[in-house]
C-alpha cells in the first residue's frame, strides 16, 4: 500500500515557476514508476510526465516538454514536478500517481495509487 500526498500548488503569474512535491509512504517507493497528471475544469485527466524506478527514464506530454521536469529522490520517498514558463492553460488540479511497473506509463490505467491533488492556477 502506498499513500501519496502532493504539495506546492498555488497561484502564479504566467511565465512564473512552481515546484510540486509528492511524498510517498511505504518502504518500496523506489520500485514504483511515478507519474504526474492534471485535470482542468470540464476536461478529462491528462498525462503530464513520468519517471521510472531509478530515474533512468522520463517522458513528457508534448504540451509541457521543455518546460516541466520530473525528478525523484528515493531516499526521501519524494517525486517532484518542476514547472517553468507556466501558461494559463496549465491551470489544473495536479495529481501524482504510482505504478508497480518499471517503464514509461502515459495512461492512467496502470497506476495503482493516486494522491488527492493540488491546485495550480496560472493568471494571465
Amino acid at each position: 500500500q502506498v499513500q501519496l500526498v502532493e504539495s506546492g500548488g498555488g497561484l502564479v503569474q504566467a511565465g512564473g515557476s512552481l515546484r510540486l512535491s509528492c511524498a510517498a509512504s511505504g518502504r518500496t517507493f523506489s520500485m514504483y514508476t511515478m507519474g504526474w497528471f492534471r485535470q482542468a475544469p470540464g476536461k478529462e485527466r491528462e498525462f503530464v510526465g513520468c519517471i521510472t524506478w531509478n530515474g533512468g527514464n522520463t517522458y513528457y506530454a508534448d504540451s509541457v516538454k521543455g518546460r516541466f521536469t520530473v525528478s525523484r529522490d528515493n531516499a526521501k520517498n519524494t517525486v517532484y514536478l518542476q514547472m517553468n514558463s507556466l501558461k494559463p492553460e496549465d491551470t489544473a488540479v495536479y495529481y501524482c500517481a504510482a505504478a508497480r511497473i518499471n517503464r514509461v506509463l502515459t495512461t492512467a490505467g496502470p497506476y495503482n495509487y493516486w494522491g488527492q491533488g493540488t491546485q495550480v492556477t496560472v493568471s494571465s
